[in-house]
C-alpha cells in the first residue's frame, strides 16, 4: 500500500501535494450519490454514511479496518470499500485466534472476491490454545475473568468480609476486591451482582482451575496494538455496536480522536456504533449483504473465536459445531473444558438458589393470608 505523505487533519485539497488525478483517487465516493443510494427509510444508515464520508475526507494516510467474519464486520467492510472503492489507505485484516469456523475462512475468500479487495491473515504469538494454557480459561465475561484472575494471583480465599478488612489482608489487589464486595454499586458495569448469585457460588465452590479473560488479549488486541504501531496506522476501524452491550456498552462514542501524549496516534472509528438490529437489517436489504455461512447454514449468531465460554449460548454453539465441524468443536471442549463445567455448575446454583427465593416468597405470602383471615374472624393473630 503507497504511503501518502501529507499532514493528517487538515481536509482541504490545497493541502494536499498530490495533484491530479492521484489527489482525486484519494477521495472517498460522492456523498451525494452515496446518499441517493441510500435506504429512504433508516436515519441511521443515512448518517452512518455520513459520518463514514467524514472521516475518509480527512488526510489519514493509512487506515486500518479489522475484519471478523461476523455480520456486523460484514456491513463495516461495505461501508469502507463505499468509502475507499480502490483500497488506496485501507487494510483489511483478520486476526487469527486459532480457533476459528471453517465457514468463517471461506467467508473471508468471498469478501475478497465482491470486493476486489485483500484481506491479510494475521497469526499471533499466542493463539487462543496457547493463552488459555499460559494465562487462564475465560468464564462468564470478560470484565469477570479480569478481576477473578487478579484475586487468584494474589491468593485470595473467597472471603466474605468487608473491604476493609480484606484490603489489609490483601494490599495490592484493590480493584478486584472493590469488586468481590461490590463496592462499585449495584447500577455500575463493574458489579459482581451484575451475575446474580456470583459471589455466593464462588464461595460455596472455589475456581479450581485459573481463570482469564488474557487469551481474547493475547490472540486479539496485542496482534492489532503491534500491527499498529509497526506500520504506522493512523486510524483504526473496528465493527461494534454499542446494542450488543457487555464491554461495548461501557463505550459512548463512534468516533475516538487520538489525545496528545498518549503512545498510541491514531484515532478509532466504529462505523456502526449507534446501529440497533433494525439498523443492521435495513443495511443488509439495501445493499445485499451476504453473511457467513456459520448464520445462514449453522444457524449461529454470532461468530468469532469458536465455542467461547465468554458466549451465554455456549452450550447450543457447541451443539451445532458438533453437526458442522466436529473437529473444531472437540478442540474447544479440550480446551475450555474446565470454563464450561464450572458455568454449569454455576448455573445450577442459580436454579436452586432462585427456586428456594421463590418457595420463601410464596410462605411469607401464605403466612399474610392467615394473619389477615384470623384478623377477619376476630381471632388473635
Amino acid at each position: 500500500m503507497q504511503d501518502i505523505m501529507y499532514s493528517a487533519g487538515k481536509d482541504s485539497k490545497a493541502s494536499n501535494p498530490i495533484a491530479g488525478k492521484m489527489a482525486d483517487d484519494f477521495k472517498p465516493a460522492d456523498l451525494q450519490k452515496l446518499l441517493l443510494e441510500a435506504p429512504e427509510d433508516s436515519f441511521m444508515v443515512v448518517d452512518s454514511l455520513t459520518k463514514a464520508h467524514s472521516v475518509y475526507s480527512k488526510d489519514y494516510k493509512k487506515i486500518l479496518v479489522s475484519v471478523s467474519g461476523g455480520s456486523d464486520s460484514d456491513v463495516v467492510v461495505d461501508i469502507c470499500c463505499k468509502m475507499d472503492p480502490k483500497s488506496l489507505r485501507t487494510t483489511y485484516v483478520w486476526y487469527d485466534t486459532g480457533l476459528e469456523y471453517q465457514a468463517t475462512k471461506q467467508h473471508l475468500d468471498y469478501l475478497e472476491k465482491r470486493y476486489g479487495i485483500k484481506i491479510e491473515r494475521i497469526r499471533p504469538e499466542k493463539p487462543v490454545p496457547l493463552a488459555v494454557r499460559e494465562y487462564g480459561q475465560p468464564f462468564l465475561s470478560k470484565v469477570v475473568s479480569i478481576y477473578i484472575h487478579r484475586l487468584q494471583l494474589h491468593d485470595f480465599k473467597w472471603e466474605d468480609e468487608p473491604f476493609e478488612i480484606l484490603y489489609k489482608r490483601y494490599p495490592h489487589c484493590k480493584s478486584a476486591l472493590q469488586w468481590w464486595c461490590d463496592e462499585f454499586g449495584e447500577g455500575s458495569s463493574f458489579s459482581i451482582k451484575r451475575n446474580k448469585y456470583l459471589k455466593e457460588f464462588m464461595m460455596a465452590n472455589p475456581p479450581t482451575f485459573r481463570i482469564s479473560g488474557g487469551c481474547c488479549e493475547a490472540a486479539k488486541k496485542k496482534p492489532a496494538k503491534k500491527l499498529i504501531r509497526e506500520r504506522g496506522f493512523d486510524l483504526n476501524v473496528i465493527g461494534v455496536r454499542k446494542a450488543e452491550g457487555g464491554a461495548r456498552g461501557a463505550l459512548n462514542a463512534c468516533f475516538v480522536p487520538h489525545k496528545d501524549g498518549k503512545k498510541d496516534k491514531y484515532d478509532v472509528y466504529r462505523p456502526v456504533f449507534w446501529y440497533t438490529k433494525a439498523d443492521k437489517k435495513a443495511y443488509e436489504n439495501a445493499y445485499g449483504i451476504q453473511h457467513s455461512r456459520c448464520y445462514s447454514d449453522y444457524l449461529l449468531k454470532r461468530t468469532g473465536c469458536a465455542n467461547c465460554p465468554f458466549g451465554s449460548d455456549f452450550e447450543n454453539e457447541l451443539a451445532i459445531c458438533d453437526r458442522n465441524e466436529p473437529m473444531l468443536s472437540q478442540a474447544a471442549r479440550n480446551i475450555f473444558k474446565d470454563s464450561y463445567e464450572y458455568t454449569r455448575k454455576y448455573r445450577e446454583f442459580v436454579a436452586r438458589m432462585e427456586e428456594g427465593a421463590s418457595v420463601q416468597q410464596n410462605d411469607n405470602i401464605a403466612d399474610d393470608n392467615i394473619v389477615e383471615l384470623r384478623k377477619m374472624f376476630g381471632l388473635s393473630a
